[in-house]
């Protein structure tokens, strides 16, 4: 990967995350009900949304992962993010995330993004697997992760510590030939 990928969906511009993004991301990832079931801390000040950006873009250049930011084709501002990380090239298999700002909740966008995604893993990336962790609490993910074909596998028990306390995770996952085989588009 040299060039960073520009995806496109229906309605949105997926594209690199700018330092100048800091402010739209610091203004979702400020919110509680944002953080309350990622492995950060609800942000305090612009310099940590920074710090993820650079974060995300050194994973790029590194080669160990790729986070798009989330536009609306009509206004270039980011409301939200999806991407790739802990990329296991021996086992070609990778882990998504994403997240959104509470306004554009509920509105099928990040059905609409995880698609393409998706798609960008199998099809550019040579994925066999892609996975996702959430909270078992975490309801809309868990929809959302089985609205896009992802399969749920079962609890890892205490499997993360977060936010001071041990938390499970439950695991999706896709593969390939799953993949293949469905026509995400008609999901």
């Amino acid at each position: 990967m040299n060039n960073f990928p520009i995806l496109e969906t229906e309605r949105f511009i997926l594209r690199q995350l700018r330092l100048e993004d800091a402010p739209d991301l610091f203004s979702y990832f400020s919110k509680d009900e944002v953080t309350e079931f990622y492995d950060l801390e609800s942000f305090t000040v612009v310099g940590q949304a920074e710090e993820l950006i650079k974060n995300w873009n050194d994973r790029f250049t590194n080669a160990q992962g790729i986070r798009w930011g989330i536009t609306f084709k009509h206004e270039d501002r980011i409301i939200g993010t999806c991407g790739f990380h802990n990329w296991s090239k021996e086992h070609f298999k990778i882990e998504v995330g994403y997240e959104l700002s509470p306004p554009f909740w509920r509105q099928g966008i990040m059905t609409e993004v995880l698609k393409t995604v998706i798609n960008y893993g199998f099809s550019q990336l040579g994925l066999n697997r892609i996975e996702a962790f959430i909270d078992p609490h975490n309801i809309s993910s868990r929809k959302l992760l089985q609205k896009v074909g992802l399969t749920e596998e079962g609890t890892l028990r205490d499997y993360f510590y977060e936010k001071n306390k041990f938390v499970d995770a439950v695991i999706f996952s896709i593969l390939k030939q799953e993949h293949m085989a469905g026509d995400l588009d008609g999901i």
